[in-house]
C-alpha cells in the first residue's frame, strides 16, 4: 500500500472508519493537528461517498442504528498527522470498491504513524505500524488468528495471547499480546479484527465480502525478540 501520506485528514483517518466525531482519540491529547494547512478542501473528498458516511454516522444503515449525532464536515476536513496506517487501508478499500468486478486482494505496508503519547518504556510519539488486510468471501476470525500466529512465529514470537477488544471499525476485534521476559509482563503488540459493514458497505464493497485486518507494532516485537527493555533504546 502507498504510505507516503503522513499528513491525513479526519475523514480518511476517522470518519471513513466509522469512528464518531466525539471519540476521545480525535482529541488533541491523542492526535497531532496540523496548523498549516489546517483543513482539507471539501472538493478533494469523494462527494457521494462522503454523504453515505455522514448518513451512516447520523442515522445508521446497513443493519446499524448509527451514532445518532449531528455529523460535521469541518471535523472531517481537519488535517492531522495520521494516527494509524488504517487510513491508507480505507483509501485502498474505497478504490477497490470502485472496480467493476471484485477480485480478492491482500495488502500490506510498514510505515510511520504519530500519536500524542507520553513517552515511557513501551510508548513513543512516532512509531511504525505493520498494516495488513485480506479481502475475500467467507473469511472468518479463524483466518485472522491463523494469519497472525503464522506471522509472529516467523519472527520467533510464539507466546501469544488474544484479548477481545473494541474498535469502532472492526467487529469482532482483538488485541494481540506477547510475553516480554525482561519486563516480566505481557505487552500489547497489535490490534486486529474484521472490518464492520458500516465501514465497508458505504464504500461499495459487496455484501458477501469480508475483510480481516491488523495493525501491529514494529518496535515492541523487536524489543521482545532482541531482549530490549526500553523502546527508546
Amino acid at each position: 500500500m502507498p504510505t507516503n501520506r503522513f499528513v491525513e485528514n479526519g475523514f480518511w483517518n476517522f470518519d471513513a472508519l466509522f469512528q464518531p466525531q466525539q471519540h476521545p482519540a480525535r482529541d488533541a491529547h491523542d492526535t497531532f493537528f496540523v496548523s498549516d494547512p489546517e483543513m482539507t478542501d471539501k472538493s478533494k473528498l469523494p462527494a457521494d461517498y462522503l454523504e453515505r458516511v455522514k448518513a451512516t454516522h447520523e442515522t445508521g444503515g446497513y443493519g446499524s442504528t448509527g451514532y445518532n449525532y449531528d455529523w460535521k464536515i469541518f471535523e472531517a476536513q481537519k488535517n492531522i498527522l495520521r494516527t494509524h496506517t488504517t487510513a491508507v487501508s480505507a483509501r485502498m478499500l474505497y478504490n477497490l470498491a470502485q472496480q467493476k468486478e471484485f477480485k480478492p486482494v491482500k495488502m500490506f505496508s510498514i510505515d510511520r504513524v504519530f500519536r500524542n503519547e507520553t513517552l515511557d518504556a513501551t510508548h513513543l510519539a512516532e512509531f511504525h505500524q505493520i498494516e495488513g488486510l485480506v479481502a475475500d468471501k467467507n473469511l472468518t476470525l479463524g483466518h485472522l488468528i491463523g494469519t497472525l500466529y503464522a506471522f509472529f512465529k516467523k519472527l520467533g514470537l510464539e507466546k501469544l495471547k488474544f484479548k477481545p477488544a473494541y474498535n469502532p471499525y472492526t467487529e469482532p476485534s482483538m488485541e494481540i499480546f506477547s510475553y516480554h521476559p525482561g519486563l516480566k509482563k505481557w505487552v500489547e503488540i497489535g490490534n486486529s479484527g474484521m472490518f464492520r459493514p458500516e465501514m465497508l458497505l458505504p464504500m461499495g464493497i459487496p455484501k458477501d465480502v469480508n475483510v480481516i485486518a491488523w495493525g501491529l507494532s514494529l518496535e515492541r516485537p523487536t524489543m521482545i525478540k532482541y531482549g530490549i527493555n526500553n523502546i527508546r533504546d
